[in-house]
């Protein structure tokens, strides 16, 4: 009889863990991992730019999607390329949802990044990206509105000076609200879990 009662509460206990374990798996699967802004969701600040084929983008018409936006230049030595080669791995990932996503790369740069060469640039890590440039007067406003740090650092090397700049992702939603952000070399993973979320 004794035997037979330690037996049951073995299983209990172990159907509890079980139950426990199962809750903290899937309660953590559907959290987000970046940086989330409070609620209300501040609308993302509009950026209207001319594309390289002289078409004009605007921020607005992207609604529908999820935007996820990042500042740099194209004679970035490391942040830059490091952050488009990520943002491609989360397309990637997507699957048959990558319709649903679009990556855009503003300038930092645009005495030497004209939306040709921008755009040209973000098509070596995925033709779907869109590159932005414009005038700095432009440009300007639409740092300020996102609060983007932006300082040109003269150096000695051919390439002539570099551009510390912020670098973070910002993801935006399908109804065009500031929602996460990520900083530099945040997983993967942890961007498409939520994009996941909220596609669902």
């Amino acid at each position: 009889m004794d035997k037979k009662i330690v037996v049951v509460g073995l299983m209990v206990a172990a159907l509890v863990a079980l139950a426990a374990l199962l809750a903290l798996v899937f309660s953590g699967s559907g959290s987000f991992r970046g940086t989330a802004y409070g609620e209300p969701y501040p609308v993302a600040p509009p950026i209207e730019l001319v594309r390289s084929n002289g078409e004009r983008f605007r921020l607005s018409d992207q609604k529908g999607k999820i935007n996820l936006l990042f500042f740099g230049y194209t004679s970035c030595p490391d942040v830059c390329p490091t952050t488009l080669a990520e943002l491609n791995q989360v397309l990637t990932s997507l699957g048959n949802k990558t319709d649903l996503v679009q990556v855009l790369f503003v300038s930092v740069d645009p005495e030497r990044d004209t939306p040709e060469k921008i755009q040209q640039y973000v098509n070596h890590f995925n033709s779907k990206f869109v590159g932005l440039s414009g005038s700095m007067d432009v440009l300007q406003g639409i740092w300020n509105d996102y609060g983007i740090y932006r300082e040109e650092v003269q150096g000695d090397s051919a390439a002539g000076y570099t551009v510390n700049h912020t670098a973070r992702v910002y993801l935006i939603d399908m109804d065009g609200n500031l929602r996460l952000s990520y900083g530099f070399e945040t997983p993967v993973e942890d961007i498409v879990n939520d994009v996941r979320l909220l596609l669902k």
